[in-house]
């Protein structure tokens, strides 16, 4: 019984999570797309904002000392990044929250069943066990699943655990009496199909960094011009 590394737990997750985020989305969209399209309207607005608040301060003549405090205290700017914060909240809460309690399902389900692994973790050779190596039931399952909330909201320290303690368990298992453990040899590499997922994962990130880099630069270029009437 060896501890998994932190790659092949992060690909097993993340593959278990892309079913469950497309389920919460489509349990969701009622009310989220109406809130995705307010979030997109407020975003634009706000970077509108920024360029011309910043256009004009630059226009004004406003020392470089006091223009980052002079941006950031006009009333548009502060009342548009308000709107973006509330459309973002509403956005985000109903699909976290179904995410959440589809999960403690998929977790309790599968990781107190008989391969004591989701279908993610058993695809890359995983399994959680408890402290003895044994079999968890669904009572652990959903105390592992509900301390993983504590690995997210430290900053992802509780999962940065995996790399740095000897037995590879993250915050979560510690608290809820757990490890992950693999089949391969520790000294093995990723499986293919991680890696070519992982792979994916990277490409997507690249993509939506230069879609929101383009629209983000194009909102404040608008916003600027508008200030200095061009």
């Amino acid at each position: 019984m060896t501890a998994a590394g932190f790659w092949r737990r992060y690909a097993a997750w993340s593959l278990d999570a892309a079913p469950l985020s497309i389920l919460s989305l489509l349990l969701c969209w009622p009310w989220a797309a109406p809130a995705a399209r307010a979030l997109a309207r407020d975003y634009l607005a706000m970077l509108d904002a920024a360029g011309r608040s910043l256009g004009q301060a630059l226009a004004d003549g406003t020392p470089l000392s006091a223009l980052v405090a002079q941006w950031l205290a006009d009333p548009a700017l502060r009342a548009a990044i308000d709107a973006v914060s509330q459309s973002l909240w509403a956005l985000l809460w109903p699909l976290l929250l179904v995410f959440v309690l589809l999960g403690a399902g998929w977790h309790a389900l599968f990781e107190a069943g008989p391969r004591q692994a989701t279908p993610g973790q058993c695809l890359f050779g995983l399994r959680v066990v408890d402290a003895a190596g044994a079999r968890i039931d669904r009572g652990r399952a959903l105390l592992r699943h509900a301390a993983g909330a504590l690995s997210w909201l430290t900053l992802n320290i509780g999962h940065a655990l995996v790399l740095l303690r000897p037995d590879r368990r993250a915050l979560h298992d510690l608290l809820s009496g757990t490890a992950v453990v693999q089949d391969a040899d520790p000294r093995a590499k990723l499986p293919p199909l991680a890696r070519a997922w992982l792979g994916v994962q990277l490409l997507a990130l690249w993509w939506v960094v230069a879609v929101w880099f383009g629209a983000t630069n194009a909102a404040l270029e608008s916003g600027l011009n508008a200030a200095f009437g061009l």
